[in-house]
This record gives C-alpha cells, structure tokens and sequence, in this order.
C-alpha cells in the first residue's frame, strides 16, 4: 500500500536538498520519465544508472522513478498503447493481457514503448517545471535556502 506520509517526506527531503533547483528538477524529470517505461522491477536500478552516468541528483532521479505507482501502470500502459497504435497508423484495439510479464507483453511491445516514450517525454518535461517551481517556492520559506537559491541562480551552478 502506498504510504502518503513516506511520500510527503520524500518529496520534503528533494526540495530542501542542497543543490541547484535545475539538477534537483532535471534528475526529477529523467526518473518520471523512467516511470513511464513498461521495463517493470528496472525502474530503480535505471535511475541509480542514468543518475551516475549523467551525473544527475540520485535521490530525486530515484523519488520520479517511483511516481508511476502499481494503482496507475495500467491505464499507463493501456493509453501508451492506444497512443503507440495511432502513431503509428495503425487502428487502435483493445489490449488484453492476464498480468505484466514480457511474454505477455511482447506482441504490443511496438506501440506501448512508442506510446511510453510520448506520454514519458511530455510527463518528464511538465515535472521539471513543476519541481523547479516547487523547490523555489519551498525555499523562499527559509532565509538560508533563500539566499544559497538566489546565489546558485545566479552564477547559475551548484556552489561548494
């Protein structure tokens, strides 16, 4: 079951981090994307990877990982399908699959990684904005964040 108060205080351990709101929020955004690929149980070990190999915010990268919660992999999976099927001209049918499993899977595979990486793409760029605003918010409440915000803002990397 998912536990909203682990959640929040994830989500409260990402904006106060100590570093620039743009590589809190692009490793934020490399995870939703993440989320959204049909590569289920490789969510985390993908993130922990592209964090290191892009040297991204590993917690944050870990935390978007995670957005894609078991409550919506499916209408994820089923509208990255449908999405997969129109562009790619084909007629939109109806997915019908008993569990999650590669063999299960591999028939729509086309179209649900076509349609995963749209819906994936647009999802992980709206975060980045949402995440940037959210940690410049959170950080104009406490005069020190404020300040170490204003000035990594400004020269424009993380400061030492």
């Amino acid at each position: 079951m998912i536990n909203i108060d682990k959640l929040k205080q994830q989500f409260k351990k990402i904006l106060s981090l100590d570093a620039h709101p743009g590589h809190i929020s692009a490793g934020f955004a490399v995870g939703v994307f993440i989320s959204f690929t049909p590569f289920f149980g490789l969510h985390t070990p993908m993130a922990i990877a592209l964090a290191f190999l892009f040297r991204l915010n590993k917690v944050a990268c870990i935390t978007g990982a995670w957005l894609n919660t078991p409550l919506t992999m499916v209408p994820v999976l089923v509208a990255s399908y449908k999405l997969g099927r129109i562009l790619r001209g084909k007629p939109a049918r109806e997915i019908a699959f008993t569990n999650l499993d590669w063999h299960t899977l591999q028939p729509y595979a086309k179209s649900i990684l076509l349609g995963s990486s749209i819906i994936g793409f647009l999802a992980a760029v709206a975060s980045y904005f949402i995440c940037y605003r959210l940690v410049t918010f959170f950080r104009r409440k406490d005069a020190s964040l404020k300040e170490m915000t204003r000035e990594m803002e400004e020269v424009g990397e993380e400061l030492d």
